[in-house]
């Protein structure tokens, strides 16, 4: 491992990665047959070298931007390494955008070309084309018929010849690059605005692998399954770069809906996920224990309550008494074998990040020997910051920071960082870098939160999300919606309130369970719109919200709850890429919902 810490650059990390952990299924992609098609380490260099040349063939000079506009799979990857190797800056676009988000990304960056993975993503970019004359070539991963696009088969033949003609090819694998360059443009998500391009070096990326690396048990030969977006910060350092500076074999998942298959495939070692993933595990196994009835419910409950006790002594160091162990032994034989055997039987431990993780959900896959380590990052950071990993790990918060990396807290609870995985700035918009770091290089999260007397970060919320309620009450939304995350009825949760006089929720049930529920009670129209009027189903959500105060003070507890028919989506333009909710649109679409929560007279006010 210490001759490969000698990496400065993303393509040294790769070719140095190929020869020491050399294998036979370095990466693995799923055929329209349903088998999987292996890469081995050697035909990666080999398909790496022939698209840096395929792109000096296009044109593509050192600092030209490539965009590549892709779901997950191995071409994605490679030609990410290809533009590394040639000095390009590859900006990633996330396949789930719409023609004028794509516009708008592309018209900032101007690419001199735009890989695609299908002919609809392809006429995507025809559609916004006009707009964006920088971008000369159009690479398909896979055949299409749409005019002027060029397969990535050929494109990979064309750059083959040319390797083909060289005395040495490995002596002109790569274009000198020195580490503080850039190599990536990642867009952030725009939650609150137009999206900025995040310039990220080097530097930043190769210094937050090799920081990482140690705190976690990953070992050479491992196996792990890419969900995630690549376009997704924490996917592109955690689950590709880092994965193959380790020697793990990365296979992609075929869609977001076939993971619990492509799991069971890959039996993967490591899972890299956001909470919703663990949510709706959690959530799954306590409705069908609970659709089971009596004995496994109780029993599924009893290995629960078991589960947390041992996490909560196993984190603190704690011993755990015989008569506990005893009892996890039988819970684990009974219950939590069968929650493991759902993702594969090998996982050694998985991580989150991007939202906060439930406590009640993090305690109870720890004590089901399903350990989740829980980090902090942001686009501008590279990502990590802070993480929880398997020698110090503290329920509630995101960890210790990384090594190499500074955490201050401000004076109004904003957490400030500093490291050298920090960006240099913002592609093209220094008034915005100077906003967001300061002359000494700290980097103002945006986040609100503190350190405890251990160093381990707690976050409290967005500093722009705060709602300060009518009477001056600054409360954090996202710790309430996160406990209406574990409930089984629950899908999704905005909080509202801010210059109103208490807080209420919009809550959009999960459909499928709440149905269930209806239909108990004798119920034969479950459609989404009747369920919300239902009032049976309307007294369980007042039943929730009243059990849900008890564990709030006053002040931040909800008065008022509206039940949604749809939930938010990104189509709709509610949701990021990433999932994260855009509280300003969801508040601008149901203002009319939002304002029937609240009197409209003055001597209706609730104190």
């Amino acid at each position: 491992m210490a001759a490969q810490k000698a990496v400065q650059t993303l393509s040294d990390l790769f070719f140095t990665a190929m020869k020491t952990h050399a294998r036979p299924d370095a990466f693995a992609g799923r055929m329209p047959d349903g088998s999987w098609q292996k890469v081995s380490s050697a035909e990666a260099v080999r398909r790496v070298r022939a698209l840096r040349h395929g792109l000096r063939s296009l044109g593509v000079k050192p600092g030209d931007r490539v965009a590549i506009l892709s779901e997950n799979r191995v071409e994605w990857l490679l030609t990410d390494l290809a533009c590394q190797c040639a000095g390009a800056i590859s900006v990633p676009v996330y396949p789930t955008l719409l023609p004028d988000a794509i516009s708008h990304i592309l018209q900032d960056c101007a690419p001199v070309a735009v890989f695609v993975s299908s002919g609809e993503q392809a006429a995507k970019i025809h559609a916004v084309r006009e707009a964006v004359p920088s971008a000369k070539d159009i690479v398909a991963f896979e055949a299409t018929e749409l005019p002027d696009v060029m397969s990535f088969e050929r494109l990979l033949e064309i750059g083959q010849n040319l390797v083909d003609g060289l005395d040495d090819p490995a002596t002109d694998d790569c274009v000198a690059v020195d580490a503080d360059e850039p190599c990536s443009i990642i867009y952030t998500s725009g939650t609150t605005g137009k999206p900025k391009g995040v310039v990220l070096t080097h530097r930043n990326f190769v210094s937050n692998v090799l920081n990482i690396e140690d705190l976690f048990d990953i070992r050479s030969g491992d196996r792990c399954l890419s969900f995630l977006p690549l376009s997704h910060v924490l996917e592109r350092m955690a689950g590709y770069y880092t994965m193959i500076h380790c020697g793990v074999g990365i296979s992609f998942a075929e869609r977001m809906d076939t993971v619990p298959r492509d799991i069971q495939d890959v039996q993967p070692h490591i899972i890299i996920s956001v909470p919703r993933l663990y949510e709706k595990m959690y959530g799954k196994i306590l409705g069908l224990a609970m659709a089971a009835g009596s004995p496994k419910r109780d029993l599924v409950f009893w290995a629960r309550g078991i589960a947390v006790r041992v996490a909560r002594r196993r984190v603190s160091g704690r011993p755990i008494p015989a008569g506990l162990a005893f009892k996890h032994r039988l819970a684990n034989a009974l219950v939590f074998r069968k929650v493991q055997a759902k993702l594969g039987g090998h996982i050694r431990f998985m991580v989150s990040g991007g939202a906060p993780l439930s406590v009640k959900i993090n305690e109870f896959f720890n004590g089901a020997g399903l350990m989740i380590c829980e980090g902090y990052g942001l686009t501008e950071t590279s990502p990590v910051l802070t993480c929880n990993s398997l020698a110090n790990m503290r329920f509630g918060s995101v960890g210790l920071p990384i090594p190499d990396t500074e955490i201050r807290i401000a004076a109004d609870g904003e957490i400030m960082a500093r490291g050298p995985q920090v960006m240099p700035g913002y592609y093209n918009r220094p008034d915005a870098t100077a906003d967001m770091i300061d002359g000494e290089g700290w980097l103002a999260t945006g986040d609100i939160g503190h350190l405890d007397e251990d160093g381990y970060l707690f976050i409290t919320d967005r500093k722009k999300d705060l709602i300060v309620t009518a009477g001056g009450k600054n409360i954090a939304p996202q710790p309430i919606e996160n406990r209406f995350a574990t409930n089984k009825y629950v899908t999704q949760t905005v909080v509202v309130g801010d210059r109103r006089q208490y807080l209420s929720a919009l809550v959009v049930p999960d459909f499928e369970t709440v149905g269930e529920f209806a239909a108990g009670k004798g119920a034969t129209d479950l459609d989404p719109a009747a369920l919300v009027a239902n009032p049976e189903v309307q007294s369980l959500f007042q039943d929730l919200i009243e059990e849900l105060n008890t564990e709030l003070p006053g002040f931040s507890q909800i008065k008022k709850c509206s039940l949604l028919e749809k939930e938010f989506t990104q189509e709709a333009g509610e949701l990021t890429p990433t999932m994260k909710v855009k509280r300003f649109a969801v508040a601008r679409k149901y203002r009319d919902v939002i304002d029937a929560m609240y009197p409209t007279e003055p001597g209706d006010a609730v104190d």
